[in-house]
């Protein structure tokens, strides 16, 4: 106990020391330390002035408190805006450890005072050397901590193999450092990460060392008190599905009866669903072995995690680098879609593949045989194409199928929006999202091309249309500057000049005229679904509009005028209350089965055939009329 109470002491006096460098030293403070202990360098943008997309979920994992009692995190978390930081207590890098603890500790501060901050935020420590820091020297910490208001706790674990899930899933990647002589030593090496949650229990930011200051944090803080919440990418019923095992037959039979809001899925009478089908389409679509260099899967741009696309880029990115003009489009609900790609030049599912499978800047295969050619040599395939498809085995058709099989299963429905407006709960949605359906419906006009039915609801009319983006985009229209993220939570408005001084030349794109060559088609886009859409920033098919306040902004303006603009584009002459309400609507359009979704993709290996062989028999599907 004496020396457990030691090692935590010298923690904490490192933190003091560190205090006193960062703090009594004024303007002489020892520029080693991190910008977090002395005073912020610049301006903050100002609260409530940009938005904090939903990284991922939270995961959960089971801790041990203050006490030694076991509990989850979630129970820790409770309905708090969680500020979730991992040490070790003997730590000795001034900017590791002692750097997450004292912001902490300054937030803490910052909560005593401010009875919003106090009654909103917790303060969440684990320690990522359990062997160390039991329960009693956690309590100590806490014991350092406990004047105030502010909520601070202080965990740990049973050991490292209960530790190690909860390190894996936050990306907190440790490593016990060895002296001379290949011992283990009692040091880390880590990188530190802080992470901001929501009361959804979604990851809003995470910092680094240099971005790791209270006021930052706080800034933040208030910014997510002051704005709509997104809705969870899962609830937390579902979001420990991931921890379930994949099976197909699963997939399948939540089709037998379609969640809320949506319609009976349409499958093809030749392609029917069956278990092994499912599985090989879902090896198919996250195996990098696929693309020339054997680099880039499907799932490299449409992430489970990210609503089956990609928040950090506006284009996809596809083999060696190569820039891919559009935005990787969501795949929830791809079945009931009757055109596919952003210029709907496809209309079966089973095609679609191709299209990225042959592009040069995609994944970059050169004929349809080198493919084919390339599963036959693979051994972890053998015979599963005679399986599933016992009259055909592999083919070009065949591949497609499989994997459209696959993605026939991302179903996503029964979000807030569906349990109010046709499952008669009354309470599952806000006041403010009412009267943002109220305006989507009407004043705004977004059914129009979103379309909501008496008893479901795709939120697409399945056609094309011209917004004016792309005309933006070909004519060189561009404001003068673009706001430029360098930072999690810190944008700079950076001129558009300076930008294009720097980039390649944006390859043409006018839309469906480049499949009908019709004119009157020129920077004609498909409607996108509106399901998940808090999910799947950015948006456009050029990913060009980040948030979506900024596209009903967009919409707000009327567009960008040009000779073929949709004739239901106009200026809406939008409140900024109303404004608030849209986006209150569009967030509850999540699926509450979501996670089970990313829980049952996001685990998949190179070769693992994902039980095709032993689940069960197929589900009956109803087609569609």
């Amino acid at each position: 106990m004496k020396a457990s109470i030691a090692m935590a002491g010298g923690l904490f006096s490192l933190l003091l020391a560190a205090t006193g460098l960062a703090y009594a030293g004024g303007d002489n403070a020892t520029p080693a330390l991190a910008p977090g202990y002395g005073a912020l360098g610049f301006v903050p943008p100002a609260v409530g002035s940009y938005e904090l997309p939903a990284l991922k979920m939270a995961p959960n994992g089971n801790v041990l408190d203050e006490s030694g009692k076991q509990v989850s995190l979630y129970q820790v978390f409770g309905d708090k805006i969680v500020v979730f930081s991992f040490i070790y207590s003997t730590c000795g890098d001034v900017n590791g450890c002692p750097l997450a603890t004292f912001v902490l500790n300054r937030l803490k501060k910052r909560m005593d005072a401010d009875p919003e901050l106090g009654a909103n935020v917790r303060l969440v420590t684990i320690s990522f050397d359990p062997e160390h820091d039991t329960p009693a020297v956690m309590r100590l910490y806490a014991a350092n901590f406990k004047d105030g208001a502010g909520q601070w706790r202080f965990l740990t674990t049973a050991s490292q193999q209960q530790l190690r899930p909860i390190l894996d899933s936050y990306g907190q990647r440790i490593q016990r450092e060895v002296d001379a002589s290949g011992q283990a030593t009692n040091t880390f090496s880590h990188v530190l990460r802080v992470f901001l949650i929501d009361r959804q229990r979604q990851i809003r930011n995470i910092y680094a060392v240099s971005f790791l200051h209270p006021d930052l944090v706080v800034n933040d803080i208030k910014t997510i008190l002051r704005a709509p919440p997104i809705i969870a990418r899962s609830s937390s019923k579902v979001a420990t599905s991931a921890a379930t095992k994949y099976s197909p037959a699963k997939l399948l039979a939540r089709l037998q009866t379609p969640p809320l809001g949506l319609p009976p899925m349409p499958v093809p009478a030749d392609n029917a669903l069956s278990p092994i089908k499912v599985a090989l389409g879902r090896k198919l679509f996250f195996d990098r072995r696929l693309s020339l260099n054997q680099t880039v899967s499907c799932a490299m741009c449409h992430i489970p995690q990210q609503g089956f696309t990609n928040n950090e880029l506006a284009t996809s990115v596809g083999i060696e680098g190569r820039t891919v003009r559009r935005n990787a489009p969501t795949l929830y609900n791809v079945g009931y879609k009757q055109r596919l790609f952003h210029d709907g030049r496809e209309t079966a599912l089973r095609r679609q593949i191709w299209g990225p499978l042959l592009n040069h800047n995609e994944m970059g295969n050169v004929a349809v045989g080198q493919i084919i050619g390339k599963i036959r040599s693979l051994q972890d395939y053998s015979n599963q194409f005679d399986q599933a498809f016992p009259t055909r085995g592999l083919d070009m058709e065949t591949l497609g199928m499989a994997i459209a099989s696959y993605e026939r299963t991302l179903v996503s429905g029964n979000s807030p929006f569906d349990r109010w407006y046709y499952g008669g709960e009354k309470g599952a949605v806000s006041q403010s999202a009412k009267r943002g359906f109220g305006l989507f419906s009407g004043k705004a006009g977004c059914s129009a091309c979103h379309s909501v039915g008496k008893r479901h609801a795709l939120f697409t009319d399945q056609r094309l249309h011209n917004t004016g983006i792309g005309y933006a985009r070909s004519m060189a229209i561009e404001p003068p500057t673009r706001k430029v993220e360098v930072a999690p939570g810190v944008v700079l408005d950076v001129a558009t000049s300076i930008m294009r001084s720097v980039s390649g030349q944006a390859p043409a794109d006018l839309g469906l005229y480049e499949v009908t060559q019709d004119p009157a088609d020129r920077w004609k886009y498909t409607t996108p679904t509106l399901r998940n859409i808090a999910l799947t920033a950015p948006y456009m098919h050029d990913g060009s509009l980040p948030t979506l306040r900024d596209v009903i902004e967009f919409y707000n303006r009327g567009g960008v005028a040009n000779e073929e603009l949709d004739t239901r584009i106009h200026p809406l002459h939008l409140r900024q209350q109303e404004i608030d309400d849209l986006v209150a609507f569009l967030s509850t359009l999540t699926g509450d089965d979501v996670g089970a979704l990313v829980g049952d993709a996001s685990s998949a290996p190179i070769g693992d055939p994902g039980g095709a062989a032993t689940d069960g028999g197929v589900p009956q599907v109803t087609r569609a009329e």
